[in-house]
């Protein structure tokens, strides 16, 4: 008896004290994740509290929310403007191959600033790559006229000039023989 009441005695349980070394008390563990909610919840209020502030104050709140949702849904505008109409996005694609390195490193240091971030660029890496943007121009007009012979709505692009004939021979010809027929009718016109 006088064993038990050492074990359990003093108002103590060692067995319980024993056990909750080894693993948490699960009320005391539920009450400090509520202690922690409550003050996040508590934190987040009191970012939205704030007395009346000026008009000016809340467009630049505004503003300040809106780059990272924008970049967001430009990039997915583009990857939707690149299924839809392919040739205008090639063609946009090919006038960005002419932004010269140094101005790309402008606008990522700009973003990079923006998010915390920082860069710095070499006056003899930005001529030199100024250089290279600027010999790339007649390899993208050629690749620009390209593009654009290949509009639906270029005059002659439904007759089948070059490009047609190119993409006419870039065809598989069908296993069908309605289809093959076809194309042999077309093909002695």
């Amino acid at each position: 008896m006088q064993f038990l009441k050492w074990l359990f005695g003093g108002g103590r349980n060692v067995i319980a004290e024993t056990a909750g070394v080894f693993r948490p008390h699960a009320e005391a563990s539920a009450q400090r994740e509520a202690a922690y909610v409550q003050s996040a919840l508590a934190q987040h209020g009191a970012e939205f509290s704030r007395p009346a502030i000026g008009r000016f104050d809340r467009f630049m709140d505004g503003m300040n929310r809106l780059p990272r949702p924008l970049m967001v849904i430009a990039t997915f505008v583009l990857f939707a403007s690149a299924m839809f109409d392919p040739l205008w996005f090639a063609a946009r694609m090919q006038g960005l191959a002419l932004v010269p390195d140094p101005l790309w490193w402008l606008a990522g240091t700009i973003v990079a600033f923006y998010f915390g971030g920082r860069f710095q660029v070499k006056s003899q890496q930005f001529r030199q790559s100024l250089n290279q943007g600027t010999a790339l121009l007649p390899q993208v007009l050629e690749n620009i006229s390209a593009i654009d012979a290949l509009q639906h709505d270029t005059p002659g692009a439904a007759e089948g000039g070059v490009a047609g004939d190119d993409i006419a021979k870039a065809q598989p010809k069908a296993d069908n023989q309605a289809v093959t027929d076809w194309w042999e009718a077309g093909q002695k016109r």
